[in-house]
């Protein structure tokens, strides 16, 4: 493949990535976290980041030339391999986070074994399971319909589109985000986003409003003053916490 499609290729499994890692978080909060129909992640759109990555990483890992003699072996490695890097990938991600807009969009602290609380073994090993599932169960699909996209360039207009909606989402987040983290360095916190999502989804529904899915925020008043009204519910914000946030996010 030449470059321009090795990008195109990238760019239509991120897209696929992105969006079926969406369902998956969202049918997980609505049945096994939040118990409750909310809209995953950082941006406002039906796709996660976080999975799209992953799934690029998967299928460039896919191709790793492992030759052990024993094919079975091959496949632990590569799966061992995938895994490892999925857990690299979500570290990388949540730390970007901490560091950068003071948010957390996930907390593992109180998981076994967990580092930092943006990962732990428990969550790895799911990430081992998709690896597993990806490579001995969709990979050839996935080859396929790379394969398919290659040959109907024309469908590169649709993964346009989704990269336009996706950049202004972006751009819309990114200034979400500042407000919040300029709340979240006024007092020394770090922004727990789904604990606050889940909070705001409670007081919508008190109020009889009816919470809107893909906008958790647009029914609410300013967002700094709904952050200090729930902030004792999403953030550390007792002595304790606020000393553990603010050297989590000097680290």
């Amino acid at each position: 493949m030449s470059a321009v499609d090795i990008i195109l290729v990238a760019l239509f499994l991120f897209f696929i990535g992105s969006t079926l890692g969406w369902v998956l978080e969202v049918l997980f909060r609505r049945f096994f976290s939040a118990k409750k129909w909310i809209n995953p992640g950082f941006l406002t759109g039906p796709y996660l980041p976080l999975y799209g990555f992953g799934v690029v990483a998967l299928f460039g890992l896919s191709y790793i030339p492992i030759n052990t003699g024993y094919r079975w072996l091959d496949s632990v490695l590569i799966i061992l391999i995938m895994g490892v890097a999925m857990t690299v990938i979500e570290y990388i991600a949540g730390l970007i986070f901490i560091k950068g807009m003071k948010i957390r969009l996930w907390d593992y602290s109180k998981r076994w074994g967990n580092i930092q609380g943006l990962i732990c073994p428990l969550f790895s090993f799911f990430w081992l399971l998709i690896a597993a599932f990806f490579y001995l169960v969709i990979d050839k699909t996935v080859i396929d319909a790379v394969a398919w996209f290659v040959h109907h360039i024309e469908f590169a207009f649709v993964v346009g589109m989704f990269m336009g909606v996706f950049a202004v989402d972006l751009a819309h987040s990114l200034d979400l985000s500042n407000r919040v983290r300029k709340f979240a360095k006024e007092n020394q916190v770090i922004v727990h986003f789904e604990k606050l999502k889940e909070t705001l989804y409670d007081k919508i529904k008190e109020t009889k409003q009816k919470p809107v899915f893909m906008f958790p925020f647009k029914r609410l008043s300013a967002l700094k003053d709904e952050l200090a009204t729930v902030k004792e519910k999403f953030s550390s914000n007792s002595n304790k916490g606020a000393k553990r946030a603010e050297k989590e996010a000097k680290k």
